[in-house]
């Protein structure tokens, strides 16, 4: 009997293990991404194994001690004060002030437990921390969808990135450029930021060093100090990209002046890679679109229309009514600042307000920006013509030493004010003497009569000076006084007012001096020049004159006499923007060196581009809608998360669309419990509904009815039309799925998958009845061989039996990898 017998139970395990293997595969149907020692082409990783923690502790003692010693310390300020930084229980509390301090800390004490095993206070400490997390009422269905949009947005964000062609290694390392809302030195970061562009990347050591500098020159105490909602947050990234092999090297041009420009940004900067020091200059220029070139395009011309729906999809919030403003820190000193973060008003700026204002203006008679915000913490972008505010660099020049650069604000202010034109120019003569030139062009009924021009310090004050009638102001410094005198083009000099004006207690700093010039305004042109040097510049002479074509500016110091010729009119009579004489040193900055506005072109087929991409995460969401997901999915704050997710996709009816959503959802709540009650156990459904394909799905019908309107309403506007009706969604039903017949149109939804098609779902009912049937088959011809054959008086009659159900086994093999692709 064992020799006629003995192939049977080695059959039933091929079939046994046909079977697993095929619901392995439907299980994890396109789970081809290994999260652990999966091969990325190189790109970081931010998951390691236990197999990596020696090796991390050991870097911890040798080539990371230092960047270990500062989460030591992290660690054990946060075990000191548990009541500073441990998440309340309490909801109401949670929500009631900007709780980010909880999530950007979390990965500093997650590095601490991982680092320092020993410490079990840490360990219990985090345990705490993540139980009050999850105690919060949405947590864990929040997270869920929150996560999964978050995935789409940056995938978006890669694409929208190509069209930001800004960047520098070259930015200084005392301070920052501290435009709009900005810190003394920064917020977040950059040292991981560097140390990653340094290992991944550079592989020269110069993006270790710049984190050295940075850390070496961060405020410690004081305003500006890092918050300790932000001071650790990226602590244990920069612990992971670390690469101590890289000897810190500054980079080949460190201690040379140069001039970048940010086309992107609309910023100039000179001298951002100087080390402070006697005639070590930094100059800054801003003037540029709201929100950047690269958002302003998209919002104005539409670009990327299937994701973006105008001003809604950013948030300019930040942003300051500054265009036309600038720095200067001569000798590394700090003489003329940004005011940093605080309220948006636009006398907070270096830049130029007018009088008499028109309807609508903060602070009457005078008028600011477009953008000033007169109620609220954030700029206003949204309303009324604020959206289309814009500066423009025209020239950013450097010739034998001398720095020109020169930028138009017209496009920030209100047309009510008919100005023709609000040019700034900025000469820097030599490191410690700055000219700076405004002029103002008025429309033949502009109302203007007077303009105001803005000057900062945020840590000294002003003080008053005045020379043959020439008035200025100045700052005391250790190594001297700092000064500015101004004058008009009609030899004017007005007497200054000088102020601190203090901010609201929720801003990080207390507020900030200034100076305020005014000057009376004349039709049609004004110009007033203001110059700024150092303590080792003497002026002995200073005046201007000009007329309708250029304005010339006489400047004698103690050690050179300086002439400069700016060409203002219209209609330019030469080729040039401005001429400089030093001494007999002729300098020309040309007006073939213009900058001009361009342009990026639209990222091709960006949407397949997306999807692509997102093929490779869906798995890991699919599992999680089988594990997190049934858990949460018929709550009230996963229904309210939704809502909020349908009215962020621009739906209208979002109590209908919700719940057509959520009723395949209850239909399969209440099979549950029916298969409960029959003893089918607590598992959890294959086919959960999955929101986010409900909720494009829905989106792609609203816009498919819209478009179709469109194109029987009018072709002809239909290009410019669209950006206006299409928000965040994926037309992915565009692009045909792998594996699946290209010609085939996608219609009906299924629950937790995405769009199938109808011959899709016969192949499948085809296939399943057939996996039935050859089921059925096995099983008979099975028990035929236990019960009938095994007195078979022929041992042929044997292995042809085995031989059957080899190839019966091989069958159904095929059906279930059949079945598994089509998820039958």
């Amino acid at each position: 009997m064992k020799t006629y017998t003995h192939g049977i139970p080695v059959i039933f395990f091929i079939n046994l293990f046909c079977s697993l293997l095929a619901y392995t595969v439907n299980e994890k149907s396109g789970g081809n991404i290994h999260f652990m020692n999966g091969n990325y082409d190189g790109h970081p990783m931010l998951y390691f194994s236990k197999s990596d923690v020696e090796d991390l502790r050991l870097k911890a003692r040798t080539t990371h001690r230092n960047i270990a010693n500062r989460i030591w310390d992290a660690g054990q300020i946060m075990l000191s004060s548990p009541g500073e930084y441990l998440p309340p229980w309490d909801p109401k509390h949670f929500s009631a002030h900007w709780n980010e301090i909880y999530g950007n800390n979390l990965g500093v004490l997650a590095m601490f437990c991982v680092l320092f095993p020993e410490r079990t206070d840490a360990m219990e400490f985090a345990m705490d921390y993540m139980e009050r997390m999850a105690s919060q009422p949405s947590y864990l269905q929040e997270a869920y969808l929150w996560t999964k949009q978050a995935l789409t947005v940056l995938e978006k964000l890669m694409v929208l990135l190509k069209d930001v062609k800004d960047g520098s290694l070259n930015e200084g390392f005392q301070r920052t450029v501290a435009i709009a809302d900005s810190n003394y030195n920064w917020f977040y970061g950059p040292e991981s930021q560097l140390v990653f562009l340094d290992t991944y990347v550079m592989r020269n050591g110069s993006g270790n060093w710049l984190a050295e500098q940075i850390r070496k020159y961060r405020i410690q105490e004081g305003p500006g100090t890092p918050a300790k909602g932000q001071r650790w947050c990226t602590l244990h990234t920069e612990f992971l990209w670390y690469d101590g092999s890289l000897t810190p090297v500054p980079p080949l041009d460190y201690g040379i002046p140069t001039l970048h420009y940010f086309e992107d940004w609309g910023v100039v900067t000179y001298g951002g890679a100087l080390p402070a020091g006697v005639n070590q200059p930094f100059l800054s220029f801003k003037s540029g679109k709201l929100g950047g070139r690269a958002i302003y395009d998209m919002v104005h011309q539409k670009k990327y229309s299937q994701w973006i729906n105008g001003w809604k999809n950013f948030n300019a919030g930040h942003e300051h009514p500054d265009q036309n403003s600038f720095t200067f820190a001569p000798n590394g000193v700090p003489f003329i600042t940004e005011a940093l973060y605080g309220p948006k008003y636009t006398f907070l700026n270096n830049a130029l307000m007018f009088s008499p204002a028109t309807a609508g203006a903060c602070f009457t008679p005078w008028e600011g920006q477009v953008t000033e915000a007169c109620n609220s913490k954030w700029l206003k972008y949204k309303q009324g013509i604020s959206g289309e505010c814009r500066g423009q660099v025209t020239a950013a020049l450097e010739q034998n030493g001398v720095v020109f650069i020169s930028g138009e604000a017209v496009g920030a202010y209100s047309p009510s004010l008919k100005l023709k034109s609000s040019q700034r120019n900025l000469f820097l003569l030599q490191p410690q003497l700055l000219l700076l030139v405004d002029q103002i062009h008025l429309a033949e009924d502009s109302p203007l009569e007077k303009m105001s021009a803005y000057f900062h310090n945020t840590a000294v004050a002003f003080e008053e000076i005045s020379e043959d009638g020439v008035n200025g102001a100045f700052i005391r410094q250790e190594d001297g006084q700092y000064t500015m005198f101004w004058m008009d083009d009609k030899g004017n000099s007005e007497k200054a007012g000088l102020a601190f004006k203090t901010y609201p207690r929720e801003y990080p700093y207390n507020g900030t001096y200034y100076v305020n010039v005014t000057t009376t305004l004349r039709y049609p042109v004004t110009r007033a020049a203001y110059i700024f040097f150092g303590p080792s510049v003497e002026i002995q002479s200073f005046s201007i004159r000009g007329d309708s074509n250029r304005v010339d500016i006489y400047l004698a110091t103690n050690e050179k006499t300086y002439t400069v010729y700016l060409l203002t009119g219209e209609t330019a009579v030469k080729p040039l923007f401005a001429m400089v004489l030093a001494d007999h040193q002729k300098i020309v900055f040309d007006r073939t060196s213009a900058i001009r506005d361009t342009s990026v072109q639209e990222v091709k087929d960006y949407v397949n581009i997306v999807e692509e991409n997102l093929q490779h995460t869906k798995p890991v969401f699919q599992q999680l809608e089988k594990q997190t997901l049934a858990r949460v999915l018929n709550t009230d704050n996963f229904r309210k998360t939704a809502e909020r997710l349908i009215k962020l996709s621009d739906q209208k009816k979002t109590e209908e669309a919700v719940e057509k959503l959520f009723s395949v959802s209850l239909r399969q709540a209440k099979a549950k419990k029916m298969k409960k009650g029959k003893g089918g156990g607590d598992k959890f459904p294959n086919n959960l509904p999955d929101i986010f394909a409900q909720i494009e799905i829905n989106e792609k019908r609203e816009r498919k009815k819209l478009l179709q309107r469109m194109q029987e309403e009018t072709s002809d506007e239909r290009n410019e039309d669209m950006g206006e009706t299409v928000d965040f969604t994926d037309f992915s039903d565009m692009k045909p799925e792998r594996g699946s017949n290209k010609h085939v149109k996608s219609g009906s939804v299924k629950p937790g998958a995405t769009v199938r098609s109808t011959a899709q779902s016969l192949s499948a009912s085809y296939t399943r009845v057939f996996l039935i049937l050859n089921i059925a088959t096995f099983f008979f011809l099975l028990a035929l061989q236990l019960i009938r054959f095994q007195k078979a008086p022929s041992l042929h009659t044997q292995r042809f039996l085995y031989a059957v159900l080899l190839l019966d086994s091989f069958v159904l093999l095929c059906l279930y990898s059949s079945c598994s692709q089509a998820q039958c």
